[in-house]
């Protein structure tokens, strides 16, 4: 089993799309780590806010052949793939690691580069996986977070309950 980091977004009907996916997730794989959710403002296009987290979970699928199942659980709420890269979705998924892989596969490469640059990636990654270390930078999650400019990007956790128990630090929101 390898552990895998996941980022989820949706900016279309958030509550529904969020968890319909965190319901998925669940069901396919078992247990899940669940960072809080976080309101963000849309980047690259003009749009409404996303919700976004982090999620954690182990599986025994090949990395190509996770990429597949999350993109079937996108297609499953209503993801358009034929529209522009920068714009409105229902569900995204993104796989930002997989255990310590360092590489191309089907759906780019791994580590995903967002972790670095998108607050939005790495404050929920920070929060669920402090002690986890960036496979290529070999620096923890949470050294990257405390060493981030943070007044680039507009981030704050909203109130967000998922099977009967709220899953946002509310207090934690620096």
């Amino acid at each position: 089993m390898v552990t895998v980091y996941l980022s989820l977004g949706s900016n279309i009907d958030r509550c529904h799309y969020i968890t319909r996916a965190l319901d998925r997730l669940a069901d396919d794989f078992g247990p899940l780590q669940i960072s809080s959710v976080f309101e963000s403002e849309a980047v690259g296009f003009e749009g409404d806010p996303f919700y976004n987290l982090a999620v954690g979970l182990s599986t025994d699928l090949p990395v190509d052949a996770l990429y597949r199942r999350l993109r079937e659980i996108e297609h499953d709420n209503d993801r358009c793939r034929q529209a522009v890269k920068f714009s409105s979705r229902t569900l995204d998924i993104d796989i930002l690691s997989y255990g310590d892989y360092i590489g191309a596969f089907e759906g780019g490469h791994l580590p995903r580069a967002e972790i670095t640059y998108n607050a939005f990636v790495l404050w929920p990654l920070a929060e669920i996986a402090p002690a986890e270390h960036h496979p290529e930078l070999g620096r923890s999650y949470a050294d990257l977070w405390a060493d981030f400019e943070r007044g680039k990007q507009k981030l704050r956790p909203v109130s967000f309950a998922w099977r009967g128990r709220e899953l946002s630090r509310l207090e934690d929101s620096r």
